[in-house]
C-alpha cells in the first residue's frame, strides 16, 4: 500500500485535513528556528491561558479530580517540557560534523536532523493533557505538522483542547480530530509520517498493524506491571509516602504507577502497616476527598471490583483501607485503596495492568529471587527499588530490563526532560521527551561531501595488477 490519500473528491474530512497537512509541510519542509520557537510559544501560551479551564474539563470528565493533581502530574511537566525544549533547539538543529572514513579522505561527512512531515498522536483519557501535549512538545520542536486524537472517554476535555488549538493554530499547523474507537481505528490507518500512540498493550498491537500497512514508524507507550522491589536495607519510614502518593496519584489510573510490590519474607507485617498509616495520612477521607480521584467510567470502575472479587475467591488476602472507617463511593466511582497478599500468577490481578488503587503484594526471600520473578514476566514501563544497599541497587539496574527507573522514589523518571521516557518490549517501543523526542521526530539525514581531490579513481575499472596491494594497503585504514 502506498503512504498516500485518495482524491481531494473520494477523501473523508479526516483524510482532507492530512492532505492540508502536508501540503503545508511541502510548502517549508525544514521550517527555520524562529518558526518552531513561535509555536512552541504559542503552545506554552496556550496552556497559560486555558489551563484553568482543562482542569475543570478534566474534572467533569473522571466525576472528581483535583485541579492541583491537573498541574503537578499534567500541566507543569508540560510546560517545563516547552521551556527545555526552547533553551536547547538551536543546539539540537545544529548540523553535525562526522569524521570521514579515512579510505576516502578528504571527503567530508555530516549529519542533519530535519523534520518528518506531519505526525499523528492518539492520547489516552487518564492523563489527557499530558499526553496530548509532551508528545506534541517534540514534534513541533522538530518542525513537524500534527494531527491529534485525544480519547473519547474524556470529551469534555476533548472539546475544550479543540477549542483551544484551534485559537493558536491553523489547522494546517496542529489539528483535532475527536471520535469514538472506530474514528480511532480509521485515524490510525492514515498514511502519517510517524505515528504516536499512548495506551494499552492490546490497542497498541493494533494501532502498529494498521500503521504498518502504510509503513508509517510508530512511538508505542503502553504500560504493563511495573513493579516495586522493597530492599531489605529500605528505611521504610522515610519513603513509603513516595510508594504510596506514586500509587495512588489519580487513583492509580497511571502507566507507570507501581502495580506490585515485592518485599522481603521477614519484613512483610511491617510493610503492611507502614502502607495502611501512609494511605490514611495522605488521604485522611474518600468518598468526599476532593483530592482522591473517581475512576473515569462505570466500565473500568466494574473492571477493578472483578479483579478483586476474582483475587478473592482464589484465596487472596484483601486488607481494606478505609479512611475513616469510609466504604467505596459507588456513585461517584471512587474505588477506595486495597492491599492483597496470598496473590499468585494464575490470578487475573497479577496477569494484567490493574490501573487502579489495588497493591498485590508479593514476598520474597532473597533478592535474585526478586529479580528472577520481575525477569519472568514481560518487561514493564517502569521499575522502582527502595533501599540503601549500592550493590543491590546496581544489581536491579544492571539485571533488570524496563523502560525507565526510578531509585527511592516513583514516577518522576518521567518529569526529567533530559531523560528519554520509552517503553521495551510489550511496554512500548520508541522515546520522546527533551532531546529524544526531538531526534524521535526528525531525520537524521547522512550527507558525504565529495572533495575536488579523491584518491577513488584508483579503484575505477579498468583494474590494473598494482591495484591487489593498493586494497591491501587500504584494508589497513
Amino acid at each position: 500500500m502506498s503512504n498516500s490519500l485518495p482524491s481531494p473528491s473520494d477523501e473523508t474530512p479526516m483524510q482532507a485535513l492530512l492532505r492540508r497537512q502536508k501540503e503545508a509541510f511541502r510548502s517549508d519542509l525544514n521550517p527555520a528556528h524562529a518558526v518552531r520557537v513561535d509555536r512552541l510559544n504559542r503552545l506554552e501560551r496556550m496552556i497559560e491561558q486555558h489551563a484553568e479551564n482543562f482542569a475543570r474539563q478534566i474534572a467533569a470528565d473522571f466525576g472528581c479530580r483535583s485541579p492541583y493533581e491537573v498541574t503537578i502530574a499534567e500541566t507543569m511537566v508540560v510546560q517545563g517540557g516547552l521551556k527545555h525544549a526552547r533553551g536547547h533547539l538551536k543546539r539540537w538543529m545544529k548540523t553535525k560534523r562526522m569524521p570521514a572514513s579515512l579510505r576516502y579522505w578528504p571527503g567530508r561527512s555530516f549529519v542533519r536532523p530535519q523534520p518528518l512531515g506531519v505526525v499523528g498522536i492518539i492520547s489516552p483519557w487518564n492523563y489527557p493533557l499530558l499526553l496530548a501535549l509532551s508528545p506534541l512538545v517534540g514534534v513541533l520542536a522538530a518542525g513537524n505538522c500534527a494531527l491529534l486524537k485525544p480519547s473519547e472517554q474524556t470529551p469534555a476535555f476533548s472539546a475544550a483542547l479543540t477549542a483551544a488549538l484551534a485559537e493558536f493554530f491553523a489547522p494546517e499547523e496542529v489539528g483535532v480530530v475527536t471520535g469514538d474507537a472506530e474514528v480511532g481505528r480509521q485515524f490510525s490507518a492514515l498514511p502519517f509520517d510517524h505515528l504516536v500512540f499512548t495506551g494499552s498493550t492490546a490497542v497498541g498491537r493494533l494501532v502498529a498493524q494498521a500503521a504498518a500497512r502504510n509503513l508509517t514508524p510508530v512511538t508505542l507507550e503502553l504500560g504493563g506491571k511495573s513493579p516495586v522491589i522493597i530492599d531489605s536495607s529500605c528505611e521504610l519510614p522515610g519513603v513509603i509516602d513516595r510508594l504510596v502518593w506514586g500509587k495512588l496519584l489519580n487513583a492509580g489510573q497511571t502507566c507507570i504507577a507501581p502495580d506490585y510490590a515485592l518485599v522481603p519474607r521477614a519484613r512483610l507485617d511491617e510493610f503492611v502497616g507502614a502502607l495502611r498509616a501512609s494511605m490514611v495520612r495522605l488521604y485522611p477521607g474518600i468518598a468526599a476527598n476532593p483530592d482522591y480521584t473517581s475512576i473515569v467510567s462505570e466500565r473500568h470502575y466494574r473492571r477493578l471490583l472483578d479483579l478483586v472479587a476474582e483475587a478473592r475467591a482464589g484465596g487472596a488476602q484483601v486488607i481494606e483501607v478505609h479512611p475513616s472507617s469510609e466504604p467505596s463511593e459507588s456513585a461517584q466511582r471512587k474505588f477506595a485503596p486495597l492491599i492483597l497478599l496470598d496473590v499468585d500468577d494464575s490470578m487475573r490481578v497479577m496477569q494484567e495492568e490493574i490501573f487502579g488503587p489495588v497493591l498485590p503484594v508479593v514476598a520474597y526471600d532473597t533478592l535474585e529471587e526478586a529479580i528472577s520473578y520481575v525477569n519472568r514476566h514481560e518487561r514493564p514501563l517502569a521499575l522502582y527499588w527502595f533501599g540503601n544497599d549500592r550493590r543491590h541497587c546496581e544489581q536491579v539496574i544492571s539485571q533488570t530490563l524496563s523502560g525507565g527507573v526510578s531509585i527511592n522514589e516513583t514516577l518522576l523518571h518521567l518529569a526529567q526532560d533530559r531523560l528519554p521516557f520509552g517503553g521495551v518490549g510489550a511496554s512500548g517501543q520508541g522515546h520522546y521527551h527533551g532531546e529524544s523526542g526531538f531526534r524521535q521526530f526528525s531525520k537524521e539525514k547522512p550527507v558525504f561531501i565529495q572533495s575536488r581531490i579523491s584518491a577513488l579513481p584508483l579503484l575505477y575499472p579498468p583494474f590494473k595488477p598494482s591495484l591487489g596491494r593498493l586494497l591491501k594497503l587500504l584494508s589497513r585504514l
